[in-house]
Parts: C-alpha cells; structure tokens; sequence
C-alpha cells in the first residue's frame, strides 16, 4: 500500500468514514515532502476549515503510518481546483435541460399550510434584503463576511451547516440576508427559506396543534437552501430541537446548504441537545467581533455615502435655502471622532448618525465637532466602560466556577492556575494595569510569572489549544470568547 492509501485508511479510522467522505475523499490529495505531510486542496475555503478542524487527526494519521510525527502543511492544488470547477461545471449543465423536481418552485408544495404560512412566505417575497456588497469588511469580520461569500457561490459544496456567531450588533444577520439575496440572484431556479428561529418555532407548535407536521415538513425538508437567525432561540425548547435536528439531518443528506446565526459559540450553549450540537459542530463556524476603530469609520463614511446617493438634488438648486448646504453630510473629522469614541455595536453607530443629522435639523445649525459632541453627550459620556482587574477577576471566576479569591491564592491545581493566566492575559488586554500591578493584585506574584503567563495563552491561542480548568477540557479561543462575555455584557 503506498503512502498516500495508507495515511486515507489511518484517517478513516481517526475521524471515520463518514466525515473523510464529506471533507477528503476525491477533495484532497496526500504527499509526502522530506519530514511533512503536505495536504493539497482546491481552494482557500477548504484549507482553512481543514487546517481549524482536522489538523491533529491529520498528525496522528501521520504519526501511525510514519512511526513519527510529521509536520502538517497545506497547499492550493491548481489540478484540484480545475477538476472542482468541472464538475461545478458539468452538473450545472446537466441541471438546465433536466432539472431536478426539487429544484423548481413546487406549486403543490404547500399545499395543507395554513393561512399564516402563506402570508409569511408573500411577506418574504417583498422584503427589502441587505446584501453581502454593502457588509463594511474588516479584521474583526473579514473570515465570516468569506465563508458567506463561498455559500453564495456554490451552495452546498463547502462545509456544512455555516454557522455565524457574535453578539447583537456585529452583523450575522446582515451576511445571512447577504446569502439569501445572493442565491436568489445567482440561482433564482433554487428554494431559498429564510426564517427567523422564533417563527420555525411557531410555525411547528402551530403544526402540532393543527395536524399538519406533514406540511411543516415537508416546507422545510424539501427547500434547497435553509437560512435560519438566532438558533440559540431554540435552547430549553427539546420538541423544536428534535425537529430541527431531523430537518437539518435531512438536508445535510442530500447536500443542501444550511446557514444559521447564534449569539455565540454553539459549544458555549449548554441548553443545547448534545445530538444537535454534534451536527453544528461538524459544520464551518466562524465568529464575528465588535468592530474595531477602522471598521467602525469604514461604516461611519459608507453610511454618508450611502445617504447621499439617496438623497435627491431639487429641481430648483438656486431654491434651496443656503442653511440646508451644512446638513447634507458629516464632516469626516466628526466621522473620525465618532469612530474612536463609540466603542459599541453597528446599531449604536447608526443611531449617532442619525441622532447628528436630526439635532442638525431641529437646530438649524452645521454638523461639526461641537455639535456632534452636544448631540450626543449622554451617549458620549457612557460609551467607555472601565474594566478593572477585580472585574476580569470575577468573570474568570463565574465562568469557571472558582469561589471568589480563589486567584489571588497560593493555589497551583490546574483549575485554579490556568484560571489565572487566563486571567492576566485578559487583564493586559482590557484594562490599561501594569504587570507589576496585575502580579499584586494575584497574590504578589512576582513580574516575570506575569509576563509568562499572558505568554504562554497567545501561544496557546495561535496554536488553537485546549486549557484545563473547571473540571474539563476547554478549547482556549471558546474560553476566552465566554468570559469576554461575561466580562463585557
């Protein structure tokens, strides 16, 4: 058996066949490069889902044909990726002269739906959609702002269900209306469903209660693409969740691309089924972060660009008042300022901006520093919380269930001592203490244990480790995000 046939059968056995059909079979190729193991790929999509998922499967499948380790590099393979678009190719070609049933809106598809349904789904069909072309891009989003990208470009080939988490405001449901809008467009012959959580929900107590789980079902287990918002909605509701996980097993199955939003990472969500957890974990997830200063003035100008597209110049412009002239946009050195001072979410940007422009009204005066600063001073004066290293002290402590104080003792059980690395690490990233003052504030440790500490979690997090603490295994970039939450809610 040559190399490349004995590290697929050493894959199977670690990860099963299943998942190596899904992710490698005729996907990837195997080559053996001195001391490395080199996984080629078709495309960028692909690699790096590899690379965040399969990397240490991959190691120990090296390791059991070589006897050693071996490093793990990945490689675009141009071969690769042409055989992919052929087939792309060729089954879309087949797919004209003689479409699927499924794939063509079925008249009789909703047949047995209720009243209700029906008017959701006219109700869908006027909506006005965001699309993925005005999402503002930057480092905070940029890898999950792609993966919607890729799911509009070839529904259903990259990994399966995506998934898009964040807190409220940093734009999930924007990309997931950005995919919906993209696959109408593209492929208009597919049935896109996009539905809010809260509505699958009603919509399946509605079913029960009036005998149509049939209709229910066959609505959601027959569309193409399957679009759900906020699936943490679902937690502590165990009916809705077998529900959705046969629907999403169903579609999974047949290929079909699912793309769902959550406020956070679904392993964080403890009220999930551990079956459905299982299936959302097998799928692409990405996360999204509050925007940081660049972002927040990127969106800050498309905003004013966007609005002045809109407005439209009167017939008579030698009859418009002169005092109008200042209101038509905001100066770029408030945009500026805005964008450094209000460290929230989208929503709070955009409430500035409109809370500017109609303070500029009501006032009749011209937007600049001055003014934004008296438009929004209440704002302004709440935007910047202080974090201090009691309060990272607490959040590391409830996540991990340590009694309070337990940081600052002489404790050195992994539960409590990883908790206090962690902890340090997050006090130089959130406030503004020295080390020497975060040594003292846990237990005098000395300067140097400090430096160590927050050291040795950026290794962690660029390795994508594990930490143990609390009683089980954490992934590390998981942990931190929770107690961010935690700390920052």
């Amino acid at each position: 058996m040559d190399f490349a046939a004995a590290l697929e059968q050493a894959l199977v056995d670690c990860i099963g066949p299943q998942r190596f059909k899904l992710w490698f079979q005729n996907r990837t190729r195997f080559v053996l490069d001195g001391e490395a193991l080199v996984v080629r790929v078709p495309n960028l999509h692909l690699q790096e889902w590899l690379k965040k998922e399969y990397r240490e499967a991959l190691r120990a499948a090296a390791l059991a044909v070589l006897g050693r380790a071996a490093e793990v590099r990945f490689q675009i393979d141009a071969e690769l990726f042409r055989a992919n678009r052929e087939v792309r190719t060729e089954a879309a070609g087949q797919a004209k002269p003689q479409p699927k049933p499924l794939l063509q809106p079925d008249r009789t598809l909703f047949d047995g739906i209720d009243e209700k349904m029906q008017r959701r789904k006219a109700q869908v069909s006027k909506r006005r959609w965001r699309h993925l072309g005005d999402f503002i891009v930057g480092q905070c989003n940029r890898v999950a702002c792609a993966a919607a990208q890729s799911a509009v470009e070839e529904p259903g080939q990259g990994p399966n269900p995506l998934i898009l988490h964040g807190p409220v405001g940093t734009g999930k449901t924007h990309l997931l209306e950005g995919i919906f809008a993209g696959i109408r467009r593209r492929f208009p012959e597919l049935r896109v469903v996009f539905v809010t959580s809260e509505d699958f929900t009603n919509r399946f107590v509605s079913s029960v209660r009036f005998g149509k789980q049939a209709a229910f079902r066959k609505y959601f287990r027959t569309c193409d693409v399957l679009l759900l918002d906020d699936v943490h909605f679902l937690a502590r509701k165990r009916a809705t969740q077998e529900e959705f996980l046969h629907t999403l097993d169903a579609l999974l199955d047949e290929g079909r691309q699912v793309a769902l939003t959550c406020d956070c990472h679904p392993r964080l969500n403890e009220e999930f089924m551990p079956e459905l957890l299982d299936r959302l974990l097998g799928g692409a997830i990405w996360g999204l972060q509050p925007p940081d200063a660049e972002t927040r003035l990127a969106f800050l100008r498309s905003r004013t660009v966007h609005a002045s597209r809109r407005r439209k110049p009167p017939e008579d412009a030698a009859s418009q008042p002169e005092e109008d002239a200042p209101r038509t946009a905001i100066p770029d050195d408030v945009l500026i300022f805005l964008a450094n001072q209000l460290r929230g979410n989208i929503r709070e940007l955009e409430g500035a901006w409109h809370s500017i422009h109609h303070f500029s009204r009501v006032t009749n005066r011209q937007i600049d520093l001055a003014l934004a600063r008296e438009a929004l001073g209440d704002l302004l004066r709440h935007a910047v919380r202080v974090v201090r290293l009691a309060d990272v002290d607490a959040a590391v402590c409830g996540v991990m269930q340590l009694p309070g104080g337990a940081l600052q003792g002489k404790e050195r059980a992994w539960a409590v001592s990883h908790s206090r690395m962690l902890a340090i690490f997050l006090c130089r990233k959130h406030t503004a203490a020295s080390f020497g003052e975060i040594s003292k504030h846990f237990g005098g440790k000395s300067h140097s244990t400090a430096v160590a500490a927050e050291k040795k979690i950026r290794a962690w997090l660029a390795a994508s480790d594990t930490l143990a603490a609390g009683g089980r295994e954490w992934p590390i970039r998981e942990l931190v995000e929770r107690v961010e939450r935690e700390l920052l809610d």
